[in-house]
Order: C-alpha cells, then sequence, then structure tokens
C-alpha cells in the first residue's frame, strides 16, 4: 500500500467513526460501543461492531439498520456496511436475522430504509 492509499483509508476511517460518533451519541450514553472492525477502501466495506450494551439490546436491530442506511448515504465511499453485535452472529459474522425484514419487502436495493431507530 503506498503513502497515499494509507492516507487515504486513515482519512476514511477517521470519517467513519466521525459518523458513529455524531450520529449515534446514544449508543455511548446508554453503555454501548461501536468500534471499525475492518475498512476495505477498495471495495468500499466497512465492518462494525456493537459492543458493550449493544449486546443483547432490544433496539440494537434498529440501530444496526440506521447505520446501514445512513452511512451509505452519508460517506459515498462506503458501499455496504456489516454491523453486528456479536451475539447469535451467523458463519460470515455479520448478524444475518438481526437485521429486521418484513413481509413483502423486496431486495435490500429498494429504497426502504426498515425501521427508525428511536433516535
Amino acid at each position: 500500500m503506498s503513502a497515499d492509499s494509507a492516507t487515504s483509508e486513515d482519512e476514511l476511517r477517521d470519517r467513519v467513526v466521525n459518523f458513529l460518533r455524531r450520529n449515534f451519541p446514544q449508543i455511548q450514553m446508554h453503555g454501548g460501543s461501536a468500534a471499525i472492525q475492518h475498512l476495505d477502501r477498495e471495495t468500499g466495506e466497512v465492518h462494525i461492531q456493537l459492543g458493550g450494551a449493544c449486546s443483547g439490546c432490544g433496539i440494537s436491530p434498529m440501530t444496526i439498520q440506521a447505520i446501514k442506511s445512513r452511512m451509505v448515504k452519508e460517506i459515498p465511499e462506503i458501499n455496504q456496511v456489516h454491523a453486528n453485535t456479536g451475539m447469535d452472529a451467523g458463519a460470515d459474522g455479520d448478524m444475518g436475522g438481526m437485521s429486521p425484514s418484513f413481509p413483502g419487502e423486496t431486495s435490500s436495493t429498494d429504497n426502504d430504509e426498515g425501521p427508525q431507530a428511536p433516535f
């Protein structure tokens, strides 16, 4: 990796961290945490791990959905967000069933953002 690409990845990582701080201060205020597990600038994928009080929290599926839908809109370099709480993770570490789905939902590419977190 060149120095320029390392710098741009560091800048992107900072933007993701700032996004989480700005948009989800309740995570920290309620004893939870959010950390970047992996960031791939080339593919535009980021893996976020929610921890602390987020593990087992009843609204963590809504928080995950809000992070996924808002981050790709606010940070153009991010194409896909994988977020989980580490509980009941599938083989790939993604929450699989934790992202709420509803009857009649066709795909993740439509404009339905799913349920909104209460913040």
